[in-house]
Parts: structure tokens; sequence; C-alpha cells
């Protein structure tokens, strides 16, 4: 099968994760997905492919003969897809030979367009799949999941002589969930790469320091009319502490190596109020300040409206990457040389964001992040071609080659 043909199957299983429910995984439909997956890899000669109960699928590709001690070597992506613009079935739609044009999602009233997606204009002549604009595609990462299975039917022909293979599909990555109980020992990698990125030819090892913050605001209510000295209204001063942050550090303003804070959901009435950050910088320095700036603001107004009206609560949630991965550079010189014999630009970039690999990098299994040919992740104009499918799969196969060459 090609890359594509598995996409448009798995993008039809629902896997959104959720935040609100506290479990693991977060969404019992993961599953479906999952067991899927492990009778697809049965099928391949998979012999061991496995899900746990946590969703989280493993399987192990023995190594070619002579080559049992070489270094293991594996590969992940995940099931889960965003909750955002999923609220129905994904219907995936292929068009052939696109123009690089405005092209019309569907009846859903949205249009692809070049004036928002510059990019666009590169992928003509390519066959484009998108969804029917009134959902996301569910490409990220069930690109990554494909094109991994992809590379395990080609594996099976024995051109490419290889050590241990390890691959692993993972659920709740989209809310940092991904390697909540991943195991480590079970996967049984030396090294491993996580296909979760974006145009085919991307090599990924350095990625944000990232953070959660919950702000909470407790007010003192009354009536209005009598409130002088007295009211604190709770939602005024979340508004006061959004204003206290630096306004030009959004993602809107920012790029690159740039941090932010991102003001995810907010909530609140006189009573009581709540904003939720994320919190983001490739720089660890940076990214303490950042930290260190929100418990000040907090500390200012507690101090001038009454202990406790402002409680902060920060998680830490990943770090980056580039720490442990500078000491293993032979991962990301191996990728480039195979972009390079592919005839595909390797694109070295810092990843605005974070994958399982970026945690796993710290659990003892260094995983920079390739490209899986998807663009526009996250919303209904997401889009991703065959042939960025197809060069993915042939980059991940030339990897495994130059590694036990």
């Amino acid at each position: 099968m090609k890359a594509y043909e598995r996409l448009l199957s798995y993008v039809k299983v629902f896997t959104p994760s959720s935040e609100e429910t506290g479990t693991s995984p977060s969404t019992q439909y993961q599953f479906n997905l999952a067991r899927q997956l492990v009778q697809e890899l049965k099928d391949l000669g998979v012999e061991d492919a496995s899900v746990d109960d946590h969703c989280y699928v493993y399987g192990h590709i023995p190594a070619t003969e002579g080559y049992e001690s070489r270094k293991k070597l594996g590969f992940i992506a995940h099931m889960d897809t965003v909750s955002d613009f999923c609220d129905h079935p994904v219907t995936p739609v292929v068009t052939p030979n696109y123009d690089g044009g405005e092209l019309t999602l569907g009846t859903s009233g949205r249009v692809l367009s070049p004036k928002m997606f510059p990019h666009l204009s590169s992928l003509k002549g390519r066959t484009l799949i998108t969804s029917d604009g009134t959902t996301i595609l569910g490409a990220d990462d069930k690109a990554g999941v494909a094109e991994i299975m992809t590379m395990i039917e080609h594996l099976n022909n024995g051109t490419i002589a290889h050590g241990p293979i390890s691959v692993a599909f993972t659920p709740d990555e989209e809310i940092g969930g991904g390697t909540d109980y991943f195991d480590v020992k079970k996967f049984n990698a030396d090294y491993a790469y996580t296909l979760d990125g974006d145009t085919e030819g991307e090599i990924q090892y350095e990625n944000f320091n990232a953070g959660r913050a919950v702000v909470e605001f407790t007010g003192v209510n009354v009536h209005p009319g009598s409130s002088k000295d007295t009211m604190v209204n709770a939602a005024l001063v979340a508004m006061e502490f959004n204003s206290m942050l630096p306004a030009a550090d959004t993602p809107r303003d920012t790029e690159e190596y740039e941090g932010f804070f991102h003001l995810d959901a907010m909530n609140g009435n006189v009573s009581t109020a709540m904003l939720d950050y994320i919190i983001r910088d490739h720089d660890a320095a940076s990214f303490d300040c950042r930290l260190k700036t929100m418990e000040h603001i907090a500390k200012i107004l507690n101090e001038k409206w009454g202990e406790g009206t402002v409680k902060l609560t920060i998680t830490e949630q990943y770090r980056n990457m580039k720490e442990v991965i500078d000491t293993c550079m032979e991962l990301i010189d191996c990728a480039t040389a195979a972009c390079k014999e592919c005839g595909t630009p390797a694109l070295i970039t810092p990843i605005r964001g974070g994958t399982d690999g970026a945690r796993l990098s710290f659990m003892g299994v260094p995983c920079p992040n390739l490209g899986t040919g998807g663009h526009a992740f996250h919303g209904p104009y997401e889009h991703i071609t065959v042939e960025g499918m197809d060069i993915a799969v042939e980059v991940g196969l030339k990897i495994i080659e130059l590694f036990y060459k």
C-alpha cells in the first residue's frame, strides 16, 4: 500500500484526545485505531505487536542476520488528534493535479488559499489531500503512523540490511501526555525518530521549553451600589494580570526562536476568574525568566488587592531536547545525508512546539523529529500531498540504510 492510502483509512477513525477526562488514554476511542494498527502490524509480520492498557502500541522487527548486535533504532508517531474542529467524522478529499491556487473545501465556505498559505504554489501538480473543510484532516499525526507502517512493509522485501527496529504509536500527544506511560524498556531502542513534523525533509532537534500556567482570581462581590473601597472584581484583576505581561510576546508576534505567553482560555465574573496560559521559550534561561515574570505579577497583585486574590499554578511540561541531541549529533547527520541522497532539501528548523521525542530524549531515548509532508495542522485548512508522504517514507528508509552502513 502507499502511505496516503493508509492515511485515508486512519483519518476516518475518530481519535481526538481530551484534557478534561484525567484518564490515560484520555479517550477510549483511541483504542479503535490502536487495535487496528496492532492487527496491521501482525499482518506485516511484526509478530509481537501489542497494545497495552494505556493505549500504547509496540512492535519490533528482528535484525537482518549478522546485524543482531547493532544499535537499536526506533520510529514513533502518535494516534490522537486535537479536539478542535473534530466534533464529527472526517471526510478526506483527494484533489489530483492540484493547480496551486485557491481550493474550495467542500461546502464549508472555507477556501484553501495561497494568500493565507504561500507555500501552496510549490505544491502545484501534486495530489493534495484535505478534509471537506468542516473538520481537521488528522494528518497530525496519522500521516506519521501511515509512513512508519509503509516503511515496515518496504523493509519486508529484505533489500535494506538493518539492526533491531522498534516501533511505537502513542496516545494523547496533543494534550502533552504522549509519554506519560511510555514503556522505554518495552520499546527497547537506543535511539529513535518521531515522524510528527511538517514539510518533508524537516529535521528538528530543538524545541520549546514548555509550561502551563493557570491563574485563579478570587474577588469580593458586593452590591455595586455600595461597593466603594470594598468590591474586588475578579474579572478586572484578571484583565490587569494579562495587561502586565509583555504585549508583543504572543504567538502572533513571534517566530523562530522567539518565545511567548499564550492565553489559551479564560472565564470569569466578579467573584471568580481564571486565565489559562501556555508559556514557551527555546532558551532555558529565558523560559525561567518568563516563569518568574508571572510569579512577580501575582505577587504585586496580591499586595495590591489582598493576599489570596491571585493563585498561580505553574506546571512545567517538557524541555528543549537539544540538551540531549547535542551529545549524539550523528542522528542529525544521518537524517541530513538521507535527505541529500533522496534529492530532498534538508530543512533543519526549530520546533515551535514539542513532540513525544522531546520528553523521550530526557527519558533515555534521544529522539529528533522528522517531517511528514503535512501543513496547517490543528485546523480545517490542514493538508498534505501524496508525493510529500512518499518522500517522507523514502527518507525514513534511507535513514535506516545509512544508520546501519
